[in-house]
């Protein structure tokens, strides 16, 4: 009981270190919250089932592996692979948003239309305009289905927990059905309340933060933000 004890201390440091260096585990909602305006209701729920996503595949793994009898230095390479995979999904889904949101500002930016009215004495005169999101968005009045959550939620379930398989080591090798559960709920519980603490926090500093006329590039500044994330893990092992 006493080693159990330690190792969920362990993982619970662990859990909260790990999430902190890891930008992926956060910037991701924090930007696409401010791009398409969620509520910070909205983006909390999707930071938690993104997070649960995250911590459950690794432990998925983790115990069908030990079950198997599945060498540590085996699911070691599984997760890295999953890593790599993870954060090449993370690249490509944050350059094809960045390219939607570069056509997106281009098509938004202001400009100017020449009017001329039925009264001739009227001179023809123009004046400058942009459309605004919903009506770019928005066709033959019907919403296209957002499916940027689900995205972000199947590549957090690809992504892997790294410190977590470790950890279950010593308590499946006594055979301690508690030490399982309890390893996990502590990291995974840690794990996500970071995660939650730094979105909301980021969050709301974010939207403080004037736009001004970068307003309608936050699509791109998004996605560039997502795949510079991805480049990090997949280059800089972050």
């Amino acid at each position: 009981m006493h080693e159990i004890i330690i190792i969920t201390i362990t993982a619970a440091s662990i859990g909260l270190i790990h999430t902190m260096l890891g930008p992926d585990h956060y910037l991701p909602f924090i930007v696409m919250a401010r791009a398409r305006k969620w509520s910070l209701a909205r983006t909390s729920c999707i930071t938690v089932l993104c997070g649960i996503g995250h911590v459950s595949s690794s432990v998925v793994l983790g115990i069908i592996g030990i079950a198997l009898g599945i060498s540590l230095n085996k699911l070691g390479a599984i997760e890295s692979f999953r890593g790599g995979f993870a954060a090449w999904l993370l690249i490509a889904f944050g350059l094809g948003y960045f390219v939607w949101g570069v056509f997106t500002a281009r098509k938004n930016r202001p400009h100017k239309h020449w009017h001329a009215h039925g009264d001739t004495s009227m001179p023809i005169h123009k004046h400058k305009h942009k459309h605004n999101e919903a009506q770019l968005h928005v066709h033959k009045g019907e919403k296209a289905k957002n499916l940027t959550p689900w995205i972000l939620f199947t590549i957090f379930v690809f992504g892997p927990c790294e410190p977590l398989i470790p950890l279950l080591i010593y308590p499946a090798a006594k055979s301690s059905t508690f030490g399982l559960v309890l390893v996990t709920s502590v990291f995974g519980v840690v794990t996500i309340a970071t995660m939650l603490s730094i979105v909301i926090l980021l969050s709301l500093g974010a939207n403080l933060l004037p736009m001004g006329r970068l307003e309608r590039y936050t699509h791109a500044l998004a996605g560039a933000t997502i795949c510079l994330c991805g480049i990090t893990i997949r280059f800089l092992g972050l």
